[in-house]
Formats: C-alpha cells, sequence, structure tokens
C-alpha cells in the first residue's frame, strides 16, 4: 500500500504532497486545520537580541510587523522555517533540527539574552522568552472516510488530538505515523499501529512513511 493520509495544513500539506510523490508514494491531503494571520502590533526591536521562529507559517504570516526585525539575528526550527524565514526578508538565519526549546539553547549559546517568539495562537511556552502570536489554525475540514485504508501523517500534537477526536472508535483500525513522540504520545493509545519519525523533519516523516508502505499491508 502506498497511499497516505496529510493533515497539515496548507500550503505545507502540499509541500509534503510534492515530497511524497517524489518518494513514488500517493499523497490525500485533508488539512485539518487552516491558517490565518493575526493582527499583531511589534515591539521594539531594540529590546531583543534575536529572533526564533519554531514554524514556516510565523514566518510566512507574519506581514508588514517582520521589517522591525530583519537585522536581528534569527533562529528557526527545521530548515522549512529556515527557507520561510530568508524568503520573509532575515538574512542572518540559522537552523535548529529539534524544537524550540533547543532553538532557544542553541540562541544562548550565540550569546542572545533576549529573544522574541514569533509564533501560532496555540504554541508551546519557551522559559524566558517573549512570545507574540503572528498566526491562528483554525479547525477546518474533517477526517475521509476511508481513512483506514491510508498511513496517516501527524505534524502536530494539536493535529494528533484532533485527529484522536474525530476518529473515535476507528482508531483500531487506523496506522498512524507521527513526526514526534510528543505528537505521537497527544494521540493517545488504541491505533492500529504507530510510528515515530527518527527526526523531528518532514522529510523525515515521509522517509519513514515510505518504508512503512513497503513492509505493512493494509
Amino acid at each position: 500500500m502506498r497511499r497516505i493520509l496529510i493533515l497539515r495544513p496548507q500550503p505545507g500539506a502540499d509541500e509534503s504532497a510534492a515530497r511524497a510523490r517524489e518518494l513514488g508514494l500517493e499523497p490525500i491531503v485533508a488539512p485539518l486545520f487552516a491558517l490565518r494571520a493575526l493582527d499583531w502590533s511589534p515591539p521594539d526591536p531594540a529590546r531583543f537580541d534575536a529572533i526564533l521562529f519554531t514554524s514556516a507559517s510565523a514566518a510566512r504570516l507574519g506581514g508588514d510587523g517582520l521589517a522591525s526585525y530583519l537585522a536581528l539575528p534569527c533562529y528557526a526550527v527545521g530548515e522549512g522555517s529556515a527557507r520561510a524565514a530568508r524568503a520573509a526578508g532575515f538574512a542572518n538565519v540559522r537552523a535548529g533540527v529539534l524544537d524550540g526549546a533547543a532553538l532557544r539553547d542553541l540562541a544562548e549559546r550565540d550569546g542572545a539574552r533576549s529573544m522574541l517568539h514569533l509564533c501560532g495562537r496555540d504554541h508551546a511556552a519557551l522559559e524566558d522568552v517573549t512570545a507574540i502570536p503572528v498566526y491562528a489554525a483554525d479547525e477546518a475540514g474533517g477526517l475521509p472516510p476511508d481513512a483506514e485504508r491510508a498511513l496517516v501523517l501527524i505534524h502536530s500534537p494539536r493535529a494528533a488530538a484532533r485527529l484522536a477526536d474525530l476518529a473515535g472508535a476507528r482508531r483500531a483500525a487506523i496506522r498512524i505515523a507521527a513526526i514526534s513522540a510528543q505528537t505521537a504520545a497527544a494521540a493517545g493509545p488504541g491505533w492500529r499501529s504507530v510510528a515515530i519519525a527518527p527526526a523531528p523533519r518532514d522529510e523525515a516523516l515521509l522517509v519513514l512513511a515510505a518504508k512503512l508502505c513497503q513492509t505493512e499491508r493494509p
């Protein structure tokens, strides 16, 4: 079976689908959330030593307010977020590969003492970091009726929790692959099978999906 179900919001869902096709997979795109920009007031950039992005969506949807911070060092989780930051105009971008806490620690090792985390409305708080939501992910869509016939990819704990609510008793027939252990834990128990990507990146999750689709049968 080569079919996978991608639940992440756009435009990330189409990016994952393109990578999946390159791996010989058959992607079905069914986002559980829709992204929208939020109004926000940029604080004085002189207060901060660095900008943190834990999501590419913050860089894509931050709007004109990002211009105030383009001269600051920028730290992004994953190469996807780093690319989005560069596209937004940040020149000094460093990518981390784990999570927000590791990103904060990386910035601290580089000498940053005051950091601004531009993030989604639903985000994990980072200790000693100022957070400002610049986008929201609103619930949208639902679980396709034939989800049992695909390997379901989960890119965030919030998506995992919503998938669990939508699946209900169907979860016993659904196979899931999660981008991280935290995301898998948010899905809860009772799934037909659960696999976790070796690194919290879309690319790693898709490589895992390709391997699972080669070895598992519906």
